[in-house]
Order: structure tokens, then sequence, then C-alpha cells
């Protein structure tokens, strides 16, 4: 018996009696067809049911992912400047938001990649459907793969719940990966393949998934280096490396510095309801003499401090940071990895050991609080509870540089030395 259900047939049917024949008469039929009618409807029902599970689920998901992203705010919508340089950039965002094609975005740390990523977005026709950032570097690399691709409930200690990956929450969207060239290498082979077909399975799954999303990618890398070196597939860069778009450095459009300090000191001065509301011309030169190696993000940092320590209608600017670490003696370190770990230090010195928050160590080195810690562990930069507000240590004697607060402990051997740290 047919099961028809808005003049389409949804499935049959089928009525039969093993033990005696000709029990069906034809008087049957209309009520098995009535029967028929209401099983279609219930299946109808049942698979209308599932459909709307599904979007309840991937929205709660999707709700779960904003919460979570309260690493970092983004304080304006379209990039303010009128250089040449960001004139150029905003015209290849134009030109490739018309498009589903991979963009690739460059540029040094704090120059504003993510807002560039957000303006393709935004002016793209996926602009009404989800914007899904993952910050690669972020993530531990025991977890990434879980994060992008999701996992399974019981897929490994401690996944108690089944869950949904960034590439299932991109679906129909766009997925930013910020950072890309620190993917690890076994996870840059996964990615390559959801890259060329659009599928993938969550850890501990079976199940083949689908996703349809735009890509956009950044970092602050030399990827052609890293592939040279063998850090990064030249598979995977080219796949990306599709239309890259580079974002000059504050330093390069010193043109834009009056604009963006206005903005900021705008935006700040009504948050904290202060008065400051003008910049002197010698105030601002100081501003524009700067080199800005931290970019707009550093910028940014100087204007809001400034306005906490201003007083009266004119913006005075804070001490710049003039001692960089370009600046330490060479004694400090030869190798990559010393060169970070005093890197650490300095910024730590800087911040008073405040890591969190505005005037933190993380607001100053432009990275995660998280990542900060992941990095200072795995350096060997320990914090030792001494007397409250105050910060304390002593200096390995191989590296030792008078007045330096913090110390190390290298590789993280349990015997050294360490630091208190105000969080």
């Amino acid at each position: 018996m047919p099961m028809i259900l808005r003049n389409q047939c949804v499935g049959v049917l089928y009525h039969d009696n093993r033990l005696f024949g000709s029990v069906f008469k034809e008087s049957d039929l209309e009520f098995l067809s009535y029967f028929a009618g209401q099983a279609a409807i219930a299946l109808d029902n049942a698979t209308a049911y599932e459909k709307i599970r599904k979007i309840n689920r991937k929205l709660l998901d999707e709700k779960r992912y904003y919460e979570e992203q309260h690493l970092e705010s983004i304080h304006f919508e379209d990039f303010v400047g009128r250089s040449p340089a960001i004139v150029r950039v905003m015209e290849l965002v134009e030109r490739v938001s018309r498009t589903a094609t991979t963009a690739l975005i460059l540029g040094e740390t704090g120059v504003g990649k993510e807002l560039v990523a957000r303006a393709i977005h935004r002016n793209s026709q996926r602009r009404t459907k989800s914007f899904i950032r993952v910050h690669c570097s972020a993530l531990p690399r025991s977890l990434i793969t879980s994060e992008l691709f999701g996992h399974e409930k019981g897929a490994f200690t401690g996944a108690s719940e089944r869950r949904i990956g960034r590439f299932e929450l991109a679906d129909g969207g766009t997925l930013f990966l910020d950072e890309v060239g620190d993917i690890p290498p076994d996870v840059q082979v996964r990615l390559l393949r959801v890259l060329q077909s659009g599928e993938f399975e969550r850890v501990g799954g079976s199940r083949t998934l689908r996703s349809d999303f735009r890509l956009i990618a950044a970092t602050n890398r030399d990827l052609r280096q890293a592939v040279a070196a063998g850090r990064f597939r030249e598979d995977l860069y080219y796949r990306l490396n599709v239309f890259p778009i580079f974002v000059p450095p504050l330093r390069e459009r010193k043109e834009d510095i009056p604009l963006l300090a206005h903005y900021f000191l705008r935006l700040y001065s009504t948050r904290m309801a202060k008065p400051v509301q003008k910049i002197p011309d010698t105030e601002m030169e100081k501003l524009v003499a700067y080199d800005w190696p931290g970019n707009v993000r550093e910028l940014e940092n100087v204007v809001e401090r400034g306005t906490i320590l201003s007083t009266g209608p004119y913006f005075r600017v804070p001490e710049l940071q003039t001692d960089s670490p370009k600046s330490f003696p060479r004694k400090w370190g030869t190798t990559l990895q010393d060169n970070e770990r005093f890197h650490i230090l300095w910024a730590l010195e800087k911040t008073a050991g405040k890591i969190r928050g505005p005037g933190g160590a993380a607001r100053l080195l432009d990275i995660h609080p998280n990542t900060l810690y992941s990095r200072m562990k795995k350096l060997g930069i320990r914090k030792t509870p001494m007397e409250t507000g105050s910060i304390h240590g002593t200096v390995d004697p191989d590296k030792e540089r008078p007045g330096a607060p913090f110390s190390v402990n290298p590789a993280g051997r349990e015997s050294g030395y360490s630091a208190f740290l105000k969080v």
C-alpha cells in the first residue's frame, strides 16, 4: 500500500499473512489506505523532528562556541585608516569577498589580520551565517584535532559527551584559521583532506561528515620558509595561498596613526567616563615618531593606558617601550628557545608579573593568556609564592642580568630558579 503525502509517495506499507491466504479483501483497501496515510504523516513528523533536533543541537553548539570566544574583543567593524596601503587592502577585500576563494592574510602580529577576515565574511554571500575563528597557536597540541574535527563521547579520557568541531560549526559560513603556520604536521595532513574533499570524521567516530565552509587563513610566519624547512606541507601551502592579502605594519603607514589614536581615545574616554578629548600636537608627534613593533594592538594599549593616566581634557602619551628585547645582551641566549624565554621574562618585568587583562604580559605580547601560560610552563618559567603583591626571584648566574626580578628553570628541571608571578 503506497504511503502518499503531499501527492508524493514517501514509502510503501506492506501487509502480509503467511498463515492464511486471501485474508485481505477489497473492502479492506479503504482502511489500509487510511492507515498508510497516517503512517506517512508519522514518518514525515519523525523526519522533521530529526532535522529540528540537529538544527537545535547545532545552534546550541554555536552558542557555546561564541560564549567561549571571550579571548579577544574586536572594537571596530572596519579598518580605521586612509593610507594607500590600507586602501589597497580593502580593495582586495572587496574583490575576494564576492567569491568563495580561499584567502591567506599575511602580516605581523597586531596589524589587524582578523579584522580583514571579518571584513571578507561581512561582505560575502555567507554574511548571515557563522564566522568561526580558530586560534591555532592557542590550542594545545593534544586538543587541536578534537577542536577542529570534534569528537564522539568516550573517544578519549575526559570526552564525557559528543562535541561538534569547528569544521561542523562553520557549515554554511566562514572558517577563520588564525596563525595557521602553527598547526602540527599530523593535523596538516587531515586539514588538507578537508580542504580537498570537504569530508572528515570526528575523533573516535567512523561516520564521514561533510561541511560547506569558506576558508580564510592568517599567519605572521613566512610559510615559504617553513615549507623549505620541512615544517609546513607544500601542498597545503598552495591550497591556502590562492589569494594572499598582505597587511602592512603600522610603521609603514604612519599617516594612519593620528586617525587610530583619535579613534581609540574616543573609545576609551567614553568607556571610562573621562573628559580626555584632545591630543596635543607635541603628543601626537611622539606617537608618529615611534616605530610600533606591536602595531595597532600596541597603539591601542598605549592610548588606553594614557587615557587612564591623563587628567583634564588633554591626552598625555605614557612612557613608550624603548628598551625592546632587541637591546638585550647577546649572552642572554643564542638559541630560539633562549630568546623566547627571555622575551617572555622581559614582558613579565614590564607588567610587574601581571599576565591577564589590560596592562598584562599576554596583552603586551599579543597572545592569549592560556598560550602564555603554556609557553611559560614549557620554557621552565615557574611561579613561587612569596610576599603577596611583590615579585621576587633570582637569576641563573649563567645568564645573569642585573636587576632582573624573574628567573627560569631551563627545560623544566625540578631544581633551578623560580619566580612569583602576580596574576
